[in-house]
């Protein structure tokens, strides 16, 4: 049978960034260090923050739940490793600042978990009601782990208000040089399927769309071969999408397969839809028949920047700064360190922030790529040339949202949908201006917020 890898569904808008994968698209996922501390960090999701169950000096085991909240949005966290309780204390956190993290030194013996996971032959989700299977994606602590957070348990729950006719999977990876997701395709395909079939039938959707760039043919072909070799397969289906950023936003997603618009503001649960991560299904199959809580994830080290770029699976709470020197460390050249991709990840001053659920990528990057070098002090003013307008994929005016911000109107900038941004980056990456219109955007955005929590 031909296997169809050329994508026909996209968005209007987008741009497209030099992709830079070749550094890590070829490498296999690997085991991360071994770590002698880590710092669980307590807010790792969308929703409410959880609260330690655990003391300074307590010993915990690996798979412990050491964090939970009674809130509905919400999602519990657990150790990765044996260890002793140093401190509960504030850590760094690449969105937060500062934020609760409880520390764990690591016993002197700590057998390194594996990515090795057994799908038996007779596995049929079938075996298991929507409620188990809520059940035990809520207790195992599974986000959304392509970089939202949002608890996993709260998307697939059915609701009789909101019915869920089709679950989306998201396996597009559009940002620039991140790969693990690439790489948990071909290596962990039937795992991925398995967790697909557990979300269907958790969520009572009708219809499943894997949707794949059609960039990535090796990983097309593998969640096909995934799909014949396991039974009851029929209404999923593998789409090759057309190659553009942000094609894995889930609203660019749904708009490219379903042509369906998710209204401002809205979720995808409201027109019918849910989207899931291809590694958060993954997730899902591990907690649901291994029993096995969300404390492992595999992370792209990537950049010109890092000695030796890869693909690690590595304890959620270990340090950014620990697991780039795993790498062989930062070369001379290396100027910024990157939680996530270029397009839309948080440069890092602090290299002992750890790890989290939600962290797929480090990318570290030299003088020559940030453009220190060819473009210091060279901000021009904004030439309306309208290129933001047409990349952005959320049809807004970015110029109009940052001039706004820039002399403190966030009235305005908030009347221009500001709130409705994804911060994907598209307007700063086109603008010949050179002008950093998302950072504006997301400082207008964090002022309007501090300007709420002030009034409450």
């Amino acid at each position: 049978m031909k296997i169809e890898t050329k994508g026909r569904f996209s968005f209007s808008g987008g741009a497209h960034p030099a992709q830079s994968k070749d550094l890590t698209s070829e490498r296999q996922i690997e085991p991360g260090p071994a770590v002698e501390q880590v710092a669980i960090m307590l807010s790792q999701h969308t929703g409410a923050v959880c609260r330690p169950l655990v003391r300074e000096g307590n010993m915990v085991q690996a798979g412990q739940k050491i964090g939970d909240s009674d809130a509905f949005v919400s999602a519990p966290v657990h150790s990765p490793i044996n260890g002793k309780v140093k401190e509960i204390a504030l850590r760094s956190h690449a969105v937060l600042g500062r934020s609760p993290a409880i520390i764990i030194d690591a016993y002197r013996y700590n057998p390194t978990r594996r990515s090795y996971f057994k799908l038996r032959d007779d596995f049929d989700e079938n075996n298991y009601s929507a409620e188990q299977i809520c059940d035990a994606v809520r207790q195992a602590g599974i986000v959304g782990m392509g970089g939202a957070g949002f608890p996993t348990r709260v998307k697939i729950e059915p609701n009789p208000r909101l019915p869920k006719e089709t679950l989306i999977i998201n396996g597009c990876e559009c940002e620039p040089y991140i790969t693990c997701d690439y790489r948990i395709m071909l290596e962990w395909s039937n795992r991925i399927i398995a967790g697909v079939k557990l979300a269907r039938r958790a969520s009572g959707c009708s219809k499943v769309i894997i949707g794949i760039e059609d960039n990535k043919p090796r990983a097309i072909e593998a969640m096909n071969t995934a799909l014949e070799t396991l039974a009851d397969s029929d209404g999923i289906k593998v789409v090759p999408v057309k190659t553009k950023y942000p094609q894995g936003g889930e609203r660019q997603l749904i708009k490219a397969i379903l042509k369906k618009h998710v209204p401002t503001g809205g979720i995808p649960p409201m027109i019918g839809v849910v989207v899931l991560n291809v590694a958060t299904a993954a997730a899902i199959a591990e907690a649901v028949v291994s029993d096995l809580p969300l404390t492992h994830r595999v992370v792209t080290v990537t950049g010109e920047g890092t000695a030796n770029p890869g693909n690690y699976y590595v304890p959620i709470g270990t340090s950014v700064g620990e697991l780039i020197e795993f790498c062989g460390g930062l070369r001379e050249e290396a100027v910024r360190v990157i939680l996530g991709g270029p397009m839309m990840g948080v440069a890092i001053a602090d290299l002992t922030t750890p790890v989290t659920k939600t962290t797929g990528a480090i990318t570290v990057l030299t003088e020559k790529q940030i453009g220190r070098a060819k473009f210091a002090g060279r901000q021009t003013p904004c030439l309306r040339c309208g290129r933001c307008l047409e990349v952005c994929p959320e049809h807004l005016n970015p110029t109009k949202i940052a001039h706004a911000v820039k002399n403190n109107l966030l009235d305005v900038a908030e009347s221009y949908y500001m709130s409705a941004c994804m911060e994907c980056g598209c307007c700063s990456y086109v603008c010949p201006a050179n002008i950093e219109l998302t950072g504006y955007i997301k400082t207008g955005k964090t002022l309007v917020a501090r300007q709420k929590q002030s009034s409450l």
